[in-house]
């Protein structure tokens, strides 16, 4: 039985999935990582991208069946490299807010938001700070990309990656040429040797050849996968998610939502205005996506079990974490609409669609607040997509049409209340299918699967609405007026509860 394998570098796991023919999961392996705060900089170290590679991949079965295959990481941030690949600075991730100054002056110059997490965004940072390892950049990507050259010796990505490295021209599908000019014409630029083009990898769009596995790279990985393989361009966990959701059509989005999470809905036409709040990246096959990325998600969450997993544990009880998790996310649902005064603020790290450069995470309630564990747990998890709400709610006030939102990743794995939850707050349906616990892996297998049965001509979107998804299971859940309400109450609040978070990054 062919198989095609899709390999994702998550910001808490490295996963492995193998689909078959029916584009079903038929074995999976994963490695856990965590990223780490040193220098001033979020980041992960190289060896171990290798390491937990390995580890996935040794837990897939019959990997001698594996037909294509391709690879995601979480998008954005900074890896350069010598002209021999040898990495110049750590790894930056898309967590730090380190790049602000740069972020700025680039989304004047090019009149189009470039966030501080883009890697355009790292490397005109590096330069006006003078560091020292620029002038000797011959390669510039992400970690996909990065993986992706190793194991086929192809500097290159999918147009979605690319998209969060620098701005796209979807009818050309490339680069922006005209700010690529622009770029290079600036005054930090001129003394260096090389120009803009020279160091990003090229651009691929979904069904292309990208490749195939070398000699070299099947060593890099001890041999687990089948020397001459082909893999499918790059792509970031965007695009993923959009394939794993079918949400790669006009009208169509998705919501992925773990450590961090994001919302990227296909636009029918250009937005009017330039939103801080709002990225302009593509689907994998090139079409324009508003995407509204927040840095924290579930992380303050996960704290909050543990503790609550421990307070169990005085008792005597030893819930598992995945019954902890379901008990607490049903009990949530007995909450009042608005968390019946009480806020969070999930904050663990800084947060571009607010303004933040750092986080500390609150719990505040009023006197009069009706402060129970349902009410609490509701607001922990309404906090999870707050600040994502603010940037959905830009894209209303743009008249952005959504049709249908779907939802993955693991604020949805417990059936109904992440879900009812995301339709109140971005007032749209929301559809969970049962690979949502998947996301982005099974996304890149599909991209794989694509690339290896692809039909003359025949569209991205066709492919998965008619192949893959067709007579898929999947539940659907419509904003309920009563929680629209609440949470439009609760946001209020919110909003006003940042301005205690921002007194509390400055003073503590």
């Amino acid at each position: 039985m062919k198989t095609c394998l899709g390999i994702e570098l998550g910001s808490t796991r490295i996963k492995a999935v193998a689909i078959d023919g029916a584009f079903r999961p038929v074995s999976s392996g994963d490695y856990t990582w965590a990223s780490a705060y040193e220098n001033g900089i979020w980041t992960y170290p190289l060896d171990e991208v290798w390491t937990g590679l390995k580890s996935a991949l040794s837990q897939v079965q019959n990997r001698e069946e594996i037909a294509a295959a391709g690879v995601s990481a979480m998008m954005h941030g900074y890896l350069a490299f010598d002209k021999d690949w040898n990495l110049l600075t750590p790894f930056r991730t898309w967590q730090n807010t380190i790049t602000g100054q740069a972020a700025a002056e680039l989304t004047e110059l090019f009149g189009f938001n470039v966030p501080q997490r883009w890697s355009v965004a790292h490397l005109y940072q590096a330069v006006l700070n003078g560091e020292e390892h620029v002038s000797r950049i011959a390669h510039l990507t992400t970690l996909a990309g990065y993986i992706h050259a190793t194991l086929t010796g192809v500097h290159a990505v999918g147009i979605g990656e690319a998209s969060g490295m620098f701005p796209i021209d979807s009818a050309a599908l490339d680069y922006d040429q005209t700010m690529v000019e622009k770029f290079d014409r600036l005054p930090a630029m001129e003394k260096l040797p090389w120009k803009l083009r020279d160091l990003l990898p090229k651009v691929l769009t979904a069904g292309q050849d990208a490749g195939r596995l070398t000699e070299e790279g099947s060593k890099m990985l001890d041999g687990l996968l089948p020397v001459g393989i082909p893999f499918a361009p790059a792509e970031g966990d965007a695009g993923t998610g959009m394939t794993a959701t079918n949400a790669v059509a006009p009208r169509t989005g998705n919501v992925s939502a773990g450590t961090s999470i994001f919302s990227m809905v296909v636009l029918e036409k250009p937005l009017e205005k330039v939103y801080e709040e709002i990225d302009l990246v593509t689907t994998p096959t090139g079409a324009p996506v508003a995407m509204v990325h927040c840095n924290n998600c579930t992380n303050d969450t996960n704290a909050w079990v543990n503790v609550l997993g421990e307070a169990a544990r005085l008792f005597g009880a030893n819930p598992s974490a995945g019954e902890l998790y379901t008990r607490l996310y049903e009990k949530s649902l007995e909450g009042e609409a608005d968390c019946g005064g009480v806020l969070v603020c999930n904050y663990l790290a800084g947060e571009g669609v607010t303004h933040m450069d750092a986080g500390r995470p609150l719990a505040l309630r009023t006197p009069e607040a009706k402060f129970t564990l349902a009410n609490f747990f509701r607001a922990q998890l309404y906090a999870t997509m707050s600040t994502l709400k603010i940037g959905m709610d830009i894209l209303s006030s743009e008249h952005v049409a959504i049709d249908s939102l779907t939802g993955h990743g693991g604020l949805f794995k417990t059936p109904v209340v992440g879900q009812s939850y995301m339709a109140a707050a971005c007032g749209a349906p929301v559809t969970c299918m049962e690979t949502a616990g998947e996301g982005g892996p099974y996304g890149m297998a599909l991209l794989a699967s694509f690339l290896l049965n692809r039909g003359e001509n025949e569209r991205l979107e066709d492919f998965l609405s008619h192949k893959v998804f067709a007579g898929a299971s999947s539940s659907t859940i419509r904003p309920d007026p009563a929680c629209v309400e609440g949470f439009n109450s609760y946001i209020k609040r919110y909003k006003l509860l940042l301005e205690v978070e921002k007194t509390a990054v400055e003073k503590l």
